[in-house]
């Protein structure tokens, strides 16, 4: 099912795609007490504006997943998982723009396609084995990064370049997980004004999305609505000759495969 999270007159609400385009009204809570309790009317309804798909708990990220892009960094494959936290306010609805930094300057913006996990119950201590139970489902995620305040204006610390406004762009959908019984199984690519800029596999990842969850929720208590995102493949503006970073008046899209496509505008911050 793909659940779209948009603006209602009432305000933000999850509505159901059909197959031939048209969305009916989700009853129930997606995050209830009793996981998955909500169900789709038969009520017809026309989308708003589209949102998140989920307002996030946490944003947990994991660094240095995919072995191409570990490659392109000139970075040894990690031991566990490399783990930092986004600022929940990064999140940014599909459609929406992405802010280059003014006010603590940036001019080395760039984008990074990831597959998001979205929790749907409490867990602590997950088992590989159950790992995916505890899913709601997918969506597409870009990790903006601030290459400059990521290495150079963060102390050895990832989160400062990782977390301003805008930078955590989500969507257009969630695909619950009984569409992807397999996500280390999707093609994934970034386009940036129409140039292909990544373009692989989720095959990839050094860390699968079963490792991250029982990883993660090790000794730590995961909350409903909590976002993963997975890493992203090699391709990224950085490690290009000459870089590419984002700028005012760029368009970027990530794409994955039984999702579907996230695009943002790229404006400069108003200050």
């Amino acid at each position: 099912m793909k659940l779209l999270r948009h603006l209602t007159p009432a305000g933000p609400a999850y509505a159901a795609l059909q197959p031939d385009g048209s969305a009916r009204e989700i009853a129930g809570d997606i995050f209830g007490d009793i996981f998955g309790d909500f169900r789709v009317t038969d009520r017809t309804v026309q989308p708003g504006k589209a949102l998140t798909p989920v307002v996030p708990a946490n944003i947990l990220c994991i660094g240095l997943n995919y072995k191409k892009h570990a490659a392109e960094s000139n970075s040894p494959l990690p031991k566990y998982p490399v783990l930092f936290i986004k600022n929940t306010a990064s999140a940014q609805n599909p459609g929406d723009a992405i802010e280059i930094p003014k006010k603590l300057e940036s001019t080395r913006v760039d984008y990074e396609c990831e597959l998001a996990v979205v929790i749907g119950q409490r867990c602590k201590n997950v088992s590989r084995a159950a790992a995916l139970d505890y899913v709601l489902g997918y969506t597409c995620g870009n990790d903006v990064s601030a290459r400059d305040w990521q290495r150079d204006g963060g102390g050895g610390q990832w989160c400062q370049g990782k977390g301003f406004d805008t930078f955590c762009p989500l969507g257009p959908v969630l695909v619950t997980r009984d569409e992807i019984p397999n996500p280390n199984a999707l093609r994934i690519r970034t386009i940036l004004n129409g140039q292909t800029m990544q373009d692989w596999n989720t095959n990839d990842m050094i860390f699968d999305v079963p490792a991250i969850i029982e990883f993660l929720s090790s000794s730590k208590t995961l909350l409903p609505g909590t976002v993963i995102l997975t890493g992203t493949p090699h391709g990224v503006g950085f490690a290009r000759n000459p870089p590419v970073f984002l700028k005012a008046g760029d368009t970027v899209s990530i794409e994955i495969e039984k999702i579907g496509t996230l695009t943002n505008p790229v404006v400069d911050e108003k200050i």
